[in-house]
């Protein structure tokens, strides 16, 4: 389920996933400095912190040990900075979607900051702004300001600036 802010942006509430904003490349240039609300959450458990650790050869104790993690720092284990900054892609993709693009390609970072750590049981979400378009080499260069949250977090989890390539049809 979502709901609609008063600017005209919909948003996600705890029942479900937003819809993306849809515009087409021409568009995105429109989009620049519109905060386009928050994903839908996402749970960060034990299992997938453990399939993270595994996928990544990164089985330090702070993330995959139970036991000892209960008399660690924060008393639990804690995702993996690279696992949270992983489903930034997902919430992109929750905030906008180009309707006539042949591809869309992950093409790198500007910024990234771990501001804090996500404790195993938490949900995270983003918020994103499309900071910056340009047009390269046929296409657009779109530049995504997100700011992660966690629910069991006051302040932000982690910011990054997330470079997109898209290539219209």
């Amino acid at each position: 389920m979502s709901a609609r802010t008063d600017d005209g942006l919909v948003e996600a509430t705890d029942e479900g996933e937003r819809q993306p904003i849809v515009t087409r490349c021409s568009g995105l240039a429109d989009l620049v400095g519109v905060p386009l609300g928050h994903s839908g959450w996402i749970e960060v458990d034990q299992a997938r912190i453990d399939q993270f650790a595994h996928a990544t050869l990164d089985d330090q104790w702070i993330h995959v040990d139970v036991e000892q993690a209960a008399n660690g720092p924060f008393g639990t284990t804690i995702a993996h900075g690279y696992l949270t900054l992983s489903l930034v892609s997902r919430f992109i993709f929750e905030a906008f979607a180009v309707d006539d693009v042949q591809s869309a390609v992950n093409y790198g970072l500007d910024r990234v900051r771990f501001i804090a750590p996500v404790p195993s049981g938490s949900r995270i979400r983003g918020e994103v702004t499309v900071a910056q378009v340009d047009a390269r080499g046929g296409g657009y260069q779109v530049k995504s300001h997100v700011v992660v949250e966690c629910d069991r977090s006051e302040g932000p989890v982690a910011v990054a600036d997330v470079l997109t390539r898209f290539v219209p049809r």
